[in-house]
């Protein structure tokens, strides 16, 4: 009996088992030989680059596939509101939570100015910044991940065209039916390297970044990860209550492990898409609303990135000295943690927007504001990671309590 239970055990765990034995094992080479773990960081880029690979194709199959397969009496409209209200308030819950912690254990000057290279900023109209994040102007610039939004809704606009097609359009509509469960086949092959990828990924992760989280930025990223921890697992686990009282709990706390570790180990939204969706199908979330709600959420919804963007905003005051309690100040925070949370790319470390943004607003000198908030936005990327990935799986359930009622869970099982 205990043999069956056992093996029942190792087969319902087997591919966490194995996540987190290579993460184990990868944490520690990195402890042990620190530097020398750059020799096997290919293996943690070749397992991205796969993924990252398979990424496009399978964002594009499972919009433009859910669209053209939704019924008549199923409204777009109210679910694509609902899913941009979720989202909206879990990010504003978070921005609130971190300013509390902020003023609550406030960061004090003593920042060592570090020199790091500055991404090139190009300067350009409002108009030509929005254009340039809804659309590209050349086909084969949608293939690339950089321009998620784009992508999406070129898959939303693909996916209306078909629905609207009707008898016409039946045979394109397999294929994008066909295309989506091909997609879903290869990443879960791209999966099986996982451990080692990942494992690959951490060692370097700790033996290159370790180091730098005992100097000068130990208390602002303390207080990070700190409040972190404590959303992601009283927050998460009050956002899954919400979706399907205990049962949504065991559920999401059973399923969300192989996505969790995904995005602490690639530190990327992106590339926490197939895990989320493999989960979201194993809590039987129903497809429409899961195909729609994590491809959207990864460019979209950013718990981490909110709050990490009101610690970079309090080491920036604290840096000159300035009072971060006006309630003006504080206002502002948060609107620019909403945008932030849109506009900030889902590659990793990509893009440091909200850092430019915050330091404009503010009227900070760039040259000596940015270094800083970029080490802060390097060193907090794997659990902001994981607030913004987890963050989408956990907003699924709480879009499919509201559009399908709370019975939902109970009714999947039947």
């Amino acid at each position: 009996m205990k043999k069956t239970k056992f093996s029942s055990f190792l087969k319902n765990y087997n591919s966490i088992l194995l996540l987190l034995g290579g993460i184990i094992v990868g944490s520690i080479l990195g402890l042990v030989f620190g530097d020398g773990v750059e020799v096997i960081k290919p293996l943690g880029d070749i397992f991205l680059n796969l993924l990252f690979t398979a990424i496009i194709p399978l964002v594009f199959f499972t919009i433009a596939s859910s669209i053209a397969n939704l019924q008549k009496n199923e409204n777009l409209g109210k679910l694509f509101g609902i899913v941009m209200g979720v989202f909206l308030t879990t990010v504003i819950i978070s921005a609130i939570i971190m300013i509390m912690a902020v003023l609550l254990f406030p960061i004090h000057q003593g920042f060592v100015q570090s020199k790091i290279a500055l991404e090139t900023i190009q300067q350009s109209s409002t108009g030509s910044q929005i254009t340039q994040l809804l659309t590209v102007n050349d086909f084969y610039e949608i293939l690339s991940r950089k321009n998620m939004l784009a992508l999406i809704l070129f898959s939303f606009l693909i996916g209306f065209s078909t629905l609207r097609s009707g008898e016409k359009g039946k045979n394109f509509k397999k294929f994008l039916d066909s295309g989506n469960e091909v997609m879903k086949q290869l990443l879960h092959l791209i999966m099986k390297t996982a451990p080692i990828g990942l494992g690959a990924y951490f060692a370097y992760q700790v033996g290159i970044f370790g180091p730098q989280l005992f100097g000068a930025y130990a208390k602002p990223l303390g207080l990070y990860y700190a409040v972190c921890t404590f959303y992601f697992i009283v927050f998460f686990s009050l956002y899954a209550f919400f979706a399907g009282g205990n049962q949504g709990l065991k559920i999401f706390w059973k399923n969300n492990i192989t996505p969790a570790l995904t995005a602490v180990g690639t530190c990327s939204s992106i590339a926490t898409i197939p895990a989320n969706l493999e989960a979201a199908e194993q809590m039987e979330i129903p497809s429409h609303i899961s195909n729609l709600v994590i491809p959207l959420g990864a460019p979209l919804h950013k718990d981490g990135s909110s709050m990490s963007s009101i610690v970079k905003i309090a080491v920036i005051f604290a840096m000159f000295g300035k009072d971060l309690t006006d309630p003006y100040t504080i206002l502002t925070a948060i609107g620019i943690t909403i945008i932030v949370s849109v506009v900030e790319g889902g590659i990793p470390n990509g893009g440091y927007i909200g850092e430019i943004l915050a330091i404009t607003v503010y009227g900070f000198p760039m040259e000596q504001a940015l270094p800083a908030a970029m080490i802060i936005g390097t060193l907090v990327d794997p659990i902001a990671t994981l607030l913004n990935a987890n963050g989408d799986l956990v907003c699924a359930m709480m879009v499919t309590r509201i559009s399908e009622g709370k019975k939902w869970i109970s009714q999947s099982i039947i």
